[in-house]
Order: structure tokens, then sequence, then C-alpha cells
């Protein structure tokens, strides 16, 4: 595709400040370790201060409520490199670094969250219907905030390109407002369709938001996108801004991928605002995604999940002081009468509800389970609720990329093959190119959509969004897209079996170790 000279200058821009920024941190670890080194020579008792205080900091790691696997690697470096780990974790690592952000992310919440009705009698339904589903909507109504909704339309897209065309079709009829939240935003063929169809109902009065994490967009655009979009009377923000210094909350993204249109259409899916998730380029293959459109009651747990980051990511901004203008819509009358929840995943909180959906559902479930994801980097809860599933003969399967995006990640979803393999779990990859969709389906009746892979940075790094649905036409929509899915995939559920070398092995063990922080 042709470039323009802007677009070049965007993205040279973008390398050259992750350039900077990256060794501005990497000079601020070096800086900090050659102090203590010199320090320790002019002072003795500093290195048996550091040795202690790393015995009460394993200690402490050990005894933290988090997923052991992410606890090795911080025992294993505060371990080995005192001097190092110890200073590192306490900029990094502790739990209050990020205390300042989660009592803004409370205060907003506390202002939107409590809008969000629920109607008791659809989960008393429900728990007639079926008692197991019932309660994984449960689970998220009571731990995670968001309510269960039915009268709702879903409609399922194959493919984020199918889905992309829908979208610009509702935005162009929009008439109140449009929010979208993405991670990625690349400024060329199709962005600049999308910006032309926000400009015109900018231009028609409609009110236009636009927010994208600074680091999924960093190569693509600039600062001064922002001073282009607002000059169309797009109002814009960035999430977390990448500056060159050590905080924990900079490792924190906004994975989320949504549009909410008038409070009555809403869009999620694995597509981001770049070409190549709609084919228009190809650097990895084939693109696989796929995405979802709700109509109804459920947008309104959307548009609170978009207010959520756009109030709370900086506190000079002006926030929405009357957030339920925008919880309100038009009455609907849906079609189906199935069961529709949009659901939101934070690191801030200690509920890590991405991943106990899919175990839920794992644990849940009589005859099989798929999914799509293109990492798959587990914890060892995960690990297991997948191969218990397939112990009492559920059909497990995952499909992961065959064209990878990230090739030491690619190896890393590879190490975990064989842990999975040898209890069941059948393992295909998508040899057309990449497969950058995170779904799942279980069953003939339940089924995720959404942001969040099967990895760490999904499940414990990064602020994700989902729907779950019951009982509805999407659910057979996403069934038969599974059955037309593996034909096109290599299974290498035997090889990895047994077709491990020792060197392979322990490479994978390595990478195994390092995983939580990938």
């Amino acid at each position: 595709m042709e470039q323009t000279l802007e677009h070049r200058a965007e993205v040279k821009n973008g390398i050259r400040r992750a350039v900077f920024v990256a060794l501005a941190i990497l000079i601020e670890l070096t800086w900090l370790y050659v102090q203590l080194g010199i320090l320790s020579r002019h002072f003795s008792w500093i290195p048996g201060l550091v040795r202690v205080a790393a015995l009460f900091l394993v200690l402490g790691i050990y005894g933290r409520h988090m997923n052991a696997a992410a606890k090795m690697p911080w025992i294993m470096l505060i371990s080995a490199a005192p001097l190092f780990g110890v200073p590192l974790y306490l900029m990094l690592g502790l739990p209050g670094s990020t205390e300042r952000m989660r009592r803004r992310y409370r205060r907003i919440d506390a202002r939107i969250f409590p809008q969000l009705t629920q109607k008791d009698e659809d989960l008393r339904t429900l728990m007639r219907r079926d008692v197991g589903v019932a309660n994984q909507f449960r689970y998220l109504r009571d731990y995670a905030g968001y309510p269960l909704c039915r009268n709702t339309d879903i409609q399922y897209y194959r493919s984020a390109a199918e889905a992309f065309e829908a979208q610009l079709e509702a935005i162009r009829g929009a008439r109140r407002f449009i929010f979208l939240e993405y991670h990625a935003i690349e400024e060329r063929q199709a962005f600049r369709r999308l910006h032309a169809a926000l400009r015109e109902r900018a231009a028609a009065g409609v009110e236009v938001r636009l927010f994208y994490d600074d680091v999924g967009s960093l190569v693509f655009i600039d600062h001064d996108f922002i001073v282009r979009m607002q000059a169309d009377g797009i109002r814009c923000r960035v999430f977390n801004p990448v500056l060159p210094v050590l905080s924990l909350f900079m490792n924190h993204r906004d994975h989320r991928k949504i549009t909410v249109i008038d409070g009555e259409l809403g869009f999620t899916g694995g597509y981001n605002l770049a070409d190549e998730y709609f084919n228009l380029t190809h650097p990895y293959g084939h693109w696989y995604d796929t995405g979802v459109r709700l109509k109804g009651d459920a947008v309104r747990n959307l548009t609170a999940i978009f207010l959520e980051n756009w109030n709370a990511i900086r506190g000079d901004d002006l926030d929405d002081r009357e957030p339920g203008r925008y919880l309100t819509a038009p009455a609907y009358q849906a079609k189906e009468q199935g069961w529709c929840l949009p659901y939101a995943d934070s690191p801030l909180g200690e509920e890590r509800t991405g991943e106990n959906v899919y175990m839920n559902i794992l644990n849940n479930a009589k005859r099989y389970v798929w999914f799509t994801t293109p990492y798959l980097i587990i914890t060892d809860e995960l690990s297991r609720a997948m191969t218990l599933a397939a112990k009492r003969g559920v059909d497990v399967r995952i499909v992961t990329p065959g064209i990878p995006d990230k090739k030491l990640v690619y190896q890393a979803t590879r190490s975990y093959y064989n842990g999975l393999a040898r209890w069941g779990v059948r393992l295909f990859e998508y040899t057309p190119g990449f497969c950058h969709a995170k779904q799942c389906v279980s069953d003939d009746s339940i089924a995720v959509c959404g942001t969040i892979n099967l990895d760490y940075r999904s499940l414990y790094h990064h602020f994700e969004n989902a729907v779950l649905f019951y009982d509805c036409a999407a659910v057979t929509d996403m069934k038969q897209e599974f059955e037309q899915l593996f034909p096109r995939c290599r299974e290498v559920t035997e090889h990895y079996l047994s077709g491990r070398s020792h060197v392979l092995r322990i490479g994978h063990c390595l990478l195994r170790l390092i995983a939580p922080l990938l």
C-alpha cells in the first residue's frame, strides 16, 4: 500500500520515541546498580542489609495472594542478585506502587457502576434453566460489578473486515455520541475511512471521543495525531503515556477494543484500528480475527467500561460529572431472548476476572470447549482446568498462530504444548497466517468473544474486555466458524507429545520461567 510522507514521518518519530524511552529506562537501571555498587565498597554493612532485605522480600512475595508462577521470577532474581533485584522490586513490584491509580479508579467507578442495574428476574429465570451457567453470570455480577442483560441482540462476525464495515455503517448513523477505545490505531487506509465518518458526524453535532493506548500505537502515530483529531471536533485522549521513568503502572496497558454508538449499538472483538487486522496488509500471512455487535440493554455495560478508563487515566482531565446521561438509550425490543454480559478486567484489583471466566467455562463444560488465542502463556491453574476437563472426557481444543508476530513469545507458546497435549488437550496452528481472535465456545450454549488472550499480559497486566453470551444464535455462529476453522489449521498434538529434543526441552523450561514477564 502506498505510504504518504506524513505517515512515514509518524512511524519514524514513533520508533525514535520508543528507542529513547527504552534507553532512558536502561540508563536508569544501570545508574541504580552502579550507585549501589559504589556505596557497597565504601560501606561494608550495605551488602548485609540488602541481603536481609532480600530475605524479607522473598518471604513477603511468597506470602502474597498472587499466582505462583508470577512469584518465581522475582524470588529467583532477588535471591540470585540482591543488589539488583531488591531495588528493582521496590520500584516495580510492590503491590502498593499503583495505589494512587487504584484510588482514582475507585473514585470513578463509584460514580459510574452503581447506575448499572440488574434485573434479578433474568438471573432467577436462568437459574431455573441451568444453575451452572447462571452461577457464571452471578460471579461477574457479584465480583466484577457487571449486570446480566437479556434484552440484547448479538451479531457474531467471522472476520474483522466484516465487523469493521458494519461498524462504519453504524457510525454514519450516529445521532448523540460515538465512543471509541482501542489498543492500537494506525493512521492509514482503514482508519482514514473511519476518520472521515467521525469527522462528518462531529460536524453534524454528534459528540465523538477517541481513546487509544500509547504503547499500542507508538510506532503508528505521534502526538500530533491528537491535535489533528481535535481540529476535526474529535475529543482525543491517550492512555498511560510512555515516559522514560521506571513505574509499575507503565506496565499496565489498555488492551480494550470498544465502540459505542448512542448507547444503542456496541462493537468489540479482537481487532484494532490498523490495516493488518482487515487484511489490507499482510505482515504475517492472512490475519484471522473476529468480533461481535450488541444492540440493546447490554450496550450500557460497554459504555460504562469506556467511561471508566476515559475518566480515570489522568487526574487533570475534566471528568464526566453526569455519566448517567450516556447510560440511557431509547427502549428496544430484542428479537432473541438469550443472555448476555459484557465485562471488563483490570490489573488494579485482586480478582482475575478474565482468567476466572475461562476456568468457569472449562469447569462447567460437559462435551467440548474450543479456544482461539494468539498467545498461549498460561498459569498452572488455567492449565490444570484445561487438562482436568480433557481428563473427564471434554473435547478441549486450542488454535494458535501458524505464523508468529513475536518469535520469542511464539516459542514460549509452544513450550506449553507438551504439558497440555499429554493429558488430552488438542492443539492446532492456523497455517494461513496469524490467529489474533480471542474467543471460546462450549457445549453449543455459551461463548466468549473479546480482547482477552490466554497469556499473562492479558490475564494479569492489561485492561481488557469481553462479552459472555448464552443461548443465542451468535453461539451457534461461533461454533460453525470453529468447525470451518479447524480444516484450515495443522493439528500439532501428536508432534508435541514426543517430538522435542533435550535441547528444546531445556529452552522451553527457561521460557516457562520468564513467561510471566513476557
